[in-house]
């Protein structure tokens, strides 16, 4: 069972990862994705919802640096 939520979690987040042309979109989409992320790897060790917090916040600041990289204003 565990198997099957991984790889659902893990197609939803791929899906999500082309998302978004503002930095708002960006952030948000790569906030979900780590939400995404960290639940499943969270489901995996038993604390769903701190893994899905810890991806929400580390997927939301890396779609917004990303975001940034594509303007140009970070190397």
């Amino acid at each position: 069972m565990r198997a099957i939520t991984f790889s659902l979690i893990l197609a939803v987040a791929l899906l999500l990862s082309g998302c978004g042309n503002t930095t708002g979109s960006r952030s948000l989409s790569g906030g979900a994705m780590g939400a995404a992320t960290g639940a499943a790897i969270g489901s995996l060790s038993g604390n769903f919802g701190k893994g899905a917090a810890i991806g929400a916040g580390v997927g939301a600041v890396g779609g917004f640096l990303h975001d940034q990289h594509r303007k140009g204003n970070i190397n």
